[in-house]
């Protein structure tokens, strides 16, 4: 008879190794979540992103030079339009409010740069998919 590891570690007392019996399910056989939900829809899940756009390092400090405003409402109205743009397949799009315009990576959620109003007049917007206006 063989030992196991915790045997020989004096853990657990021969007599109490319980062998696997025919009946039991193969090891390689994954449990259900308790929830119902599998790991591939787990995987899915985090993959998605959350739906609140973050803004990279430059485009704060864009925020910050310019004075733009960017309160949790004007975030969630962002959000909001980078939803739909995600929905009609945008992957780079312009978002322009009536005092700012945002460059966002719709399918990562993320503002690339922003510019104030006055910039907006004398800018060209290139490698753009679409644009929606706030």
């Amino acid at each position: 008879m063989s030992m196991t590891l915790q045997q020989r570690r004096a853990r657990v007392p021969p007599q109490r190794v319980q062998q696997p019996s025919p009946q039991s399910p193969p090891a390689d056989r994954s449990a259900p979540d308790t929830d119902g939900t599998s790991f591939a829809d787990h995987l899915e899940s985090a993959r998605k992103p959350s739906g609140d756009v973050q803004l990279s390092a430059h485009a704060q400090k864009r925020v910050q030079q310019r004075n733009i405003s960017f309160t949790p409402t004007e975030q969630r109205a962002l959000s909001d339009a980078v939803q739909q743009l995600d929905a009609k397949g945008a992957r780079n799009a312009a978002v322009l409010r009536e005092d700012a315009a945002f460059v966002v990576n719709v399918p990562n959620r993320t503002v690339v740069t922003a510019l104030d109003h006055s910039e907006m007049q004398h800018r060209v917007f290139t490698q753009i998919d679409s644009a929606m206006k706030l």
